[in-house]
C-alpha cells in the first residue's frame, strides 16, 4: 500500500465520525464483535495486539465507523489534568472502548483496567478481547460502567 493511500483511507476513517452519532453502544458493539470474528478467521492466535488492532481499525473504518486508536487517556486528579501515558487501544464512535489483548489468559487486572479506562473517560461500555484463543465465542467480554 503506497503513503498516498494510507493518507486517503485515514482521512476517510476521520471524516466519517459525522454520519453515526445516532448509533448506540449496542449497536457499535455488533459491529465490532463482528469485525473481531473477521480479525480472528483471518490472522488466528499468536500475533502482536498492534497487529490485531490495526486489522480491527481497518474493518470497522471500512464499516463506516469513527475509530481512534491509541487514543490518550488524561488522569484528572484534584481538578488537575494529568498526562500520565494511558491509552485506549481503540475508541469506536467516541463511545465504546476495546481492550485488544493477545495473552495466554485473562486475568482480574485486565477487566479492571478496561472498567477503570471507563471511569476515567466516563463512557458506558467496553469490551475486552483476547485474540490468543482457541474459541472466540469465548474471548469477548463487555464491561459496563454504571449501567
Amino acid at each position: 500500500m503506497s503513503i498516498n493511500n494510507v493518507k486517503q483511507f485515514s482521512f476517510f476513517c476521520i471524516s466519517i465520525i459525522y454520519t453515526n452519532k445516532t448509533m448506540t453502544e449496542n449497536e457499535i458493539s455488533f459491529k465490532i464483535r463482528g469485525a473481531i470474528y473477521t480479525t480472528y478467521k483471518s490472522l488466528g492466535p499468536g500475533l502482536l495486539e498492534s497487529s490485531y488492532e490495526a486489522v480491527l481499525k481497518h474493518l470497522l473504518c471500512k464499516d463506516g465507523l469513527f475509530v481512534h486508536s491509541q487514543a490518550p487517556l488524561p488522569l484528572v486528579y484534584e481538578e488537575v489534568t494529568l498526562d500520565v501515558g494511558y491509552r485506549i487501544d481503540l475508541l469506536v464512535e467516541n463511545k465504546v472502548i476495546v481492550e485488544v489483548k493477545s495473552v495466554e489468559q485473562l486475568t482480574d487486572v485486565h477487566y479492571k483496567q478496561l472498567l477503570t479506562y471507563l471511569k476515567l473517560s466516563d463512557k458506558k461500555l467496553g469490551l475486552l478481547v483476547n485474540f490468543n484463543t482457541a474459541n472466540m465465542l469465548h474471548s469477548i467480554h463487555r464491561i459496563v460502567n454504571g449501567l
